[in-house]
C-alpha cells in the first residue's frame, strides 16, 4: 500500500483536497487521524492543500508543521494554501467597501498583512496556492483616489499586477527560492477583469494555475452556470497556460443531488485536469457525496487512459471579455463539443464567436481573413450586432439585426419539404433580415405567415460566414426542436456529429468519445444517434465490447447532398459511455 501512495492511486488523475485554515486550526491528533482514515477510505488521498491563512485565521508554525508531518507519513504529498480574506483591523478602511472581506490593496497596513503572509507560508511549503478571493473590489475612499482618471478596470488590472509580483511571488521567493507559486481563478471568467483578476498577465508571474469547476445546480444559484463549464472551464486554462494548469476545484456546496455533485467531477476529469481538488475536508467527512464519487474514479482513470487531447469546436473567447456569457457551454450540453481559447486560433478550419470576441479590437479584420482564405466562422447575434457593420464594409455579409423580436412557434430546416416543426411554445429570438438569395438560411423561426433567419449563412472569398440567432433566454436554446438543434450541430461538427436532447459528447484525437446524459429535466433513458461522414461499419462501446450496426443517410444542406454513416445508442441520465467507430477495411 505504501508504494501506492507513492505513485498516487490512479494512474491519469490525482486525488486532491483543500484544508481551509480554520479546519487545520481545528485538528487534534486523534480527530486528524479519524478524518484522514474515512478519506482514505473513500477517495483515495493523494494530496492536500493545507492553508495558513483564511479571514481572522492563521494557523500556528508548530500546528502546520504537525499535520504536514501526519500527512507526508501516510504517503500523502502536502503543499501549502492561502485564501487573501481578512477582518478589518486598526488602519483598514470601513469593510462595507470590500465584499467577502478581500484585501484593500491600497491600504499599508493591509499591504504589509499580506506581504507577511506570502513569506510564511512559503517559508513551510514549496508550492503554495492561492484560493479565488484573490481579486479586489474595493471602493474605499483611498482606492477612489488611488485610481485617479483610470476606469475601475484599468486601475485593478494595474494594482493587481503590482501585488503579484511585489506582495505575493518576489517575497515567496526571496523566503525560499524553490517555492511553487499558483494562482487559483475562479468559475466566473466572464468577471475576471472587473475585479483585477489578468490570466494573461499572471502567466508570466506565476508558476501555474488551478481553475474553479464548481457549477453546483445551476437553476438554484446566483450565477447559473451551465453544468459544462466544469468541461469548457479546465479547457480553457489549458489552452490558456499550457502545461501549467494543475487541476479543477468543485464543493459540494448547492449541489441538491448526488448526482450534482458527481457531474462537476466528471467533467472536470474528461477535460484532463491533472488534479481533482475537492473543497474542503470538513465538508467531505461523513457527506453521503464522498463515497459514490471515489467508486467513480477508477472506472474514470480507465476511460480516459490513453486518450489524447480533447477535440471540440475552436472557440474565441479573448482574455478580459464578456458577452453572451457562457453561451459556447450551452451548446456543450446540445451534444455540441467545444475547445474554447483565449487567442485567434488562425489555422483553424473553424471558429465559433459569440459576443465576447467583441472585446479583440481587431476581431473584424481577423474575420474578414480567416474567410476570404477557406475558413467557416460561425458568429451570433450579440456580436453580430457589435460588428456587422464592418463586416458589411468589407462585403462579407449584407445582413443586419434589427432592433425587433420574433416569437417563434414554428421551425423550418429550408431545402427539406418535411422539415417543419409546428405548435411549439414561443422562444424569442431577434430578426435577422438578408437579401433573397444573395446569402442563404440554413434554418428559419416563424409564426403565423411570417418567419426570420435562425441561421444565415454568407460566402465570401473561399470561406463562408454563418450568423446564428440565440434566444433573448439563452436556457430556450435547450427547447430547439432536435432537427432544428442538427442544423447547428452538422454546421458546427460537419465531420461526426450526435443528435440527441440534454447530453455532451466529448471526443478526443485517440478517436474515441464519451458520452454523457445530464440529471436534469427528462429523467428517463433517452436515444441519441451519432452520424459521421468516415468510412465506418459499426460504433463500439468501448468498455462492453457492444457494436452498434451503421446505415447510410442523405442529408441536403448548405446546397450540398451529404452521405452520413449513423448508428443510435439509449442513454441514461448520470451514465457515461465511451465510444469508438470501427472503420471499414482498407479504409
Amino acid at each position: 500500500m505504501e508504494n501506492e501512495k507513492k505513485n498516487g492511486h490512479f494512474k491519469n488523475i490525482k486525488t486532491v483536497v483543500y484544508i481551509p485554515a480554520q479546519v487545520a486550526a481545528s485538528f487534534t491528533e486523534e480527530k486528524l487521524s479519524a478524518e484522514y482514515g474515512f478519506l482514505e477510505k473513500y477517495i483515495g488521498l493523494d494530496k492536500v492543500y493545507l492553508e495558513t491563512h483564511r479571514w481572522d485565521c492563521d494557523v500556528e508554525e508548530e500546528q502546520i508543521k504537525r499535520i504536514k508531518g501526519f500527512l507526508e507519513g501516510k504517503g500523502v504529498e502536502v503543499s501549502g494554501g492561502i485564501t487573501t480574506t481578512i477582518d478589518d483591523f486598526d488602519g483598514a478602511e470601513a469593510g462595507k467597501q470590500r465584499l467577502f472581506g478581500t484585501f484593500c490593496y491600497t491600504d499599508p497596513a493591509m499591504r504589509e498583512r499580506i506581504k507577511r503572509i506570502s513569506e510564511y507560508t512559503a517559508g513551510l511549503f514549496d508550492e503554495v496556492i492561492l484560493d479565488d478571493f484573490y481579486f479586489t473590489n474595493c471602493t474605499c475612499e483611498r482606492c477612489i483616489k488611488e485610481k485617479g482618471d483610470r476606469d475601475w478596470v484599468t486601475f485593478r488590472r494595474e494594482l493587481m499586477k503590482d501585488v503579484s509580483e511585489n506582495l505575493i511571488v518576489r517575497p515567496a521567493r526571496a523566503v525560499n527560492s524553490d517555492v511553487r507559486m499558483v494562482i487559483k481563478y475562479p468559475n466566473w471568467r466572464e468577471s475576471y477583469h472587473f475585479t483585477g483578476y489578468l490570466p494573461d498577465e499572471q502567466r508570466e508571474i506565476f508558476d501555474a494555475t488551478f481553475i474553479g469547476t464548481e457549477t453546483r445546480s445551476p437553476s438554484c444559484t446566483d450565477q447559473h452556470l451551465p453544468e459544462y463549464l466544469s468541461y469548457a472551464l479546465v479547457r480553457y486554462m489549458e489552452n490558456a497556460w499550457q502545461g501549467r494548469n494543475g487541476g479543477g476545484w468543485f464543493d459540494t456546496y448547492q449541489c441538491f443531488s448526488i448526482d450534482r455533485y458527481l457531474e462537476q467531477a466528471y467533467l472536470t476529469a474528461f477535460a484532463q485536469a491533472k488534479e481533482l481538488m475537492h473543497f474542503q475536508w470538513s465538508d467531505l467527512i461523513g457527506n453521503p457525496f464522498t463515497a459514490p464519487l471515489g467508486l467513480q474514479f477508477e472506472r474514470i482513470d480507465g476511460l480516459i487512459d490513453g486518450i489524447g487531447r480533447p477535440a471540440g469546436v475552436p472557440t474565441y473567447v479573448p482574455f478580459a471579455s464578456n458577452g453572451e456569457n457562457h453561451l459556447e457551454m450551452r451548446l456543450g450540453m446540445l451534444g455540441i463539443p467545444v475547445e474554447p481559447v483565449p487567442e485567434w486560433p488562425e489555422q483553424a478550419e473553424r471558429v465559433f464567436l459569440t459576443e465576447s470576441a467583441a472585446a479583440d479590437e481587431h476581431i473584424t479584420e481577423k474575420l474578414v481573413k480567416f474567410i476570404e482564405n477557406g475558413s467557416d466562422a460561425i458568429i451570433t447575434t450579440g456580436l453580430f450586432r457589435k460588428i456587422g457593420e464592418g463586416l458589411r464594409k468589407a462585403g462579407v455579409t449584407e445582413a443586419e439585426v434589427t432592433n425587433r423580436k420574433l416569437a417563434v412557434t414554428r421551425y423550418q430546416v429550408t431545402g427539406d419539404e418535411a422539415g417543419y416543426t409546428e405548435h411549439r411554445e414561443p422562444v424569442l429570438f431577434p430578426e435577422i433580415v438578408h437579401g433573397n438569395n444573395a446569402s442563404w438560411s440554413l434554418l428559419n423561426g416563424g409564426d403565423g405567415d411570417y418567419h426570420a433567419p435562425l441561421f444565415l449563412r454568407s460566402a465570401y472569398g473561399r470561406g463562408r460566414l454563418y450568423i446564428m440567432a440565440v434566444p433573448d433566454n439563452y436556457a430556450d436554446i435547450y427547447r430547439l426542436p432536435p432537427m432544428a438543434a442538427d442544423v447547428f450541430r452538422r454546421i458546427l461538427c460537419p465531420e461526426t456529429y450526435a443528435s440527441g436532447s440534454n447530453f455532451s459528447m466529448f471526443p478526443y484525437e485517440s478517436g474515441s468519445m464519451i458520452l454523457y446524459r445530464y440529471v436534469k429535466g427528462d429523467l428517463r433513458p433517452a436515444r441519441v444517434k451519432l452520424y459521421t461522414k468516415k468510412p465506418v461499419k459499426a460504433l463500439v462501446d468501448v468498455e462492453t465490447g457492444e457494436r452498434k450496426n451503421v446505415c447510410t443517410v442523405n442529408i441536403f444542406e448548405d446546397f450540398e447532398e451529404n452521405v452520413y454513416f449513423a448508428a443510435e445508442i439509449c442513454l441514461q441520465p448520470g451514465i457515461f459511455r465511451k465510444l469508438r467507430w470501427e472503420m471499414l477495411e482498407n479504409k
